[in-house]
């Protein structure tokens, strides 16, 4: 997206919501790619379709730049998960509404796993002051939420005993991993692991482990929760941005 203002100038300060979110995504794009320490403000502002003074004018310099990508994807991220925790559902079908629309997010967020990923690896064992302000902000209300659902659903008899820390570590890395890990499912199967097809299986496999794992029963109301066909459309682009941007070449079996 780019922030085109009237009379064809891309990027004043006339409209600055739309600069704004031309400069945080061209940004989350260069960040995911290259990390903090490679991406080059000159690429991001070229991306945006603005000057680098605007990009300096919104976000002072590229640390704070990278700052404010996290917060507006955690952001967005805190918002969609609050918001299925909000529903008054029974444990069973919230959790399994959760999980599925964590996945989604992920599926149409491809650079988040990179972005998080690099972060992460750069720092080694301990989290950067960056993931630290996250966790605390976006990231600790939602795993302390998700905890008193399982600890709920126990006591309800819908969830066998578990220990809440420590499935929802399990469930989130489950969720997460097929998208951090996905250049190298590629490189083994041999297959786009970014098609709506292979999404749909793979969502609809992280639901079965998850309900096989929790659910003291497996009646047909756990079925029904978690074995809905799954309907991803990813537009071309998204499927782009997955493949670090380069289209996909291969061609999907049937």
């Amino acid at each position: 997206m780019r922030a085109a203002a009237a009379g064809g100038r891309s990027g004043t300060r006339g409209e600055p919501e739309v600069t704004r979110r031309a400069i945080l995504d061209a940004a989350q794009r260069e960040f995911g790619e290259r990390g903090l320490a490679g991406a080059r403000t000159e690429a991001i502002a070229r991306a945006a379709g603005v000057n680098k003074a605007l990009l300096y004018y919104y976000f002072g310099d590229k640390e704070k730049l990278y700052g404010a990508v996290l917060d507006h994807v955690f952001h967005e991220l805190s918002r969609m998960i609050c918001g299925v925790l909000d529903q008054p559902l029974p444990p069973r079908h919230k959790l399994m509404a959760y999980a599925g629309a964590h996945f989604d997010f992920m599926a149409r967020s491809p650079l988040l796993p990179q972005l998080v990923h690099r972060e992460m690896m750069q720092w080694g064992r301990h989290a950067s002051p960056h993931v630290r302000r996250i966790a605390a902000e976006y990231l600790r209300p939602i795993f302390l939420r998700i905890g008193a659902m399982l600890r709920e659903g126990v006591l309800s008899g819908d969830f066998r005993p578990v220990d809440p820390r420590q499935f929802t570590i399990s469930m989130v890395g489950m969720i997460v991993h097929y998208f951090t890990a996905a250049p190298i499912a590629e490189a083994i199967t041999g297959e786009d692991p970014f098609t709506p097809k292979r999404l749909a299986e793979r969502r609809t496999a992280v639901m079965d482990v998850i309900a096989a794992a929790l659910f003291s029963s497996t009646g047909q109301e756990a079925n029904a929760a978690h074995g809905r066909r799954f309907e991803f459309k990813a537009s071309a682009s998204e499927k782009a941005n997955h493949k670090g941007q380069q289209p996909t070449r291969r061609t999907q079996s049937k």
